[in-house]
């Protein structure tokens, strides 16, 4: 039941957490849970990962917080690195994915501006794509054409167009005069595991250069090495001109960026964006943290490897029990399994058997174990849905 004082815009928790370590989450009665939900892909390190801990709690006794009125060393740390690995530009930080994506849209909004000759309402529209997720401000809003997420809203934040991904010709009609950018997530998250093609990310980069517009990738979800890759969008080739991240990228701890790459990082100027807690110090730390791990543990290499093996079990599944399974999406440790009914008896009979999993659009369920999760947890993990996808057919 919700808690009297708590507003019902989420469901009835289905128990109180307590409690993680590693892989697995716990619950205020002792129960042990193999956490392939991860937060919603957050604790990309785990729980409560020492090394995490360790540097959250050096931090948090020299200083917590101070405003981006000062510069902080950590957040420069932070920003060098994220550059390293997108390539030369800017990072601003924020505080979560939505704020990540309105900043992109911000940016978008700039750069149209430019390429008007300072006209804000000739091109300021955004292509982003059907099924898409960008969070729940207003900006996020209006870039996730679904009807859950809009409606007791409107009216919406105008100048947004959709097109099918993975679809090109869909894109190349909407990409007019009017278009400052297109806003894809490299890899749909919550709308059902759907995968940007590489073939379409190409075309869809040579479609923005040749008409001016920002290519802008929401990597919230998807970033941070799920993949297997730093970003989901390496493996294609491309080179965006902006990218939004959160979620994995401070492992539990509230972080988003966005980097532009050079000369669009100059759009933003003194006045035109900024956030009270973005990048401070804690952080920075914890994200920096993360980033250690991710590298010293070499997870990238560990991801690609485990998910051949897991995808292969997966597919087992999908081969097994049809009438309930209809496919297997994603990529690395980010795969959906789309079943023929609702997802929700699924994920309430893999909870009930210590799985925890996250639904997602067209009827998918979400498989988001921690980047740390071995082939003996992965395993342990396909063991318990056969068992429920048994139970369901008996």
């Amino acid at each position: 039941m919700h808690h009297p004082t708590l507003m019902k815009n989420y469901g009835p928790p289905a128990f109180d957490a307590v409690r993680g370590e590693g892989v697995y989450l716990y619950d205020s009665i002792g129960k042990r849970y193999l956490d392939f939900g991860s937060g919603i892909a957050v604790t990309s390190v785990g729980h409560s990962h020492p090394k995490w801990v360790k540097a959250v709690q050096d931090q948090a006794a020299t200083l917590s917080h101070c405003s981006n009125l000062y510069g902080i060393p950590g957040q420069q740390k932070l920003a060098d690195r994220l550059v390293q690995k997108a390539g030369p530009g800017r990072v601003l930080f924020c505080n979560s994915g939505a704020e990540s994506n309105d900043a992109l849209i911000k940016l978008a909004r700039l750069h149209g501006r430019n390429l008007s000759g300072g006209e804000e309402a000739k091109r300021y529209s955004v292509v982003a794509a059907e099924d898409a997720f960008h969070g729940r401000t207003f900006g996020g809003m209006a870039a996730t054409p679904q009807e859950k997420i809009q409606g007791g809203f409107r009216p919406m934040l105008a100048g947004f167009k959709f097109g099918q991904l993975n679809n090109i010709e869909s894109f190349d009609k909407l990409v007019d005069d009017t278009v400052a950018a297109v806003f894809i997530e490299s890899i749909q998250g919550e709308g059902g595991i759907f995968p940007a093609e590489d073939s379409f990310l190409q075309e869809l980069r040579a479609l923005c250069t040749e008409r001016g517009a920002l290519l802008m990738l929401d990597e919230v979800q998807c970033g941070i090495g799920r993949s297997g890759h730093f970003f989901a969008f390496e493996k294609s080739g491309v080179k965006p001109d902006a990218i939004g991240m959160a979620k994995g990228l401070g492992a539990g701890f509230p972080i988003g960026a966005i980097w532009a790459a050079e000369p669009y990082a100059e759009l933003f100027q003194p006045g035109s964006h900024g956030t009270t807690f973005g990048g401070n110090p804690l952080a920075c730390a914890a994200a920096n943290a993360t980033l250690d791990i991710i590298e010293e543990d070499s997870l990238l290499e560990h991801i690609t490897a485990n998910s051949k093996i897991w995808h292969a079990a997966l597919q087992g599944l999908v081969e097994q029990y049809p009438q309930h399974i209809a496919s297997m999406r994603g990529v690395g440790y980010m795969v959906g399994l789309a079943l023929h009914a609702d997802s929700s008896a699924v994920t309430t009979a893999a909870r009930d058997k210590g799985l925890l999993i996250v639904p997602a659009g067209h009827n998918t369920i979400r498989l988001l174990p921690a980047l740390t999760a071995t082939l003996e947890e992965l395993a342990a993990g396909t063991r318990i849905l056969g068992k429920v996808f048994a139970e369901l057919s008996a």
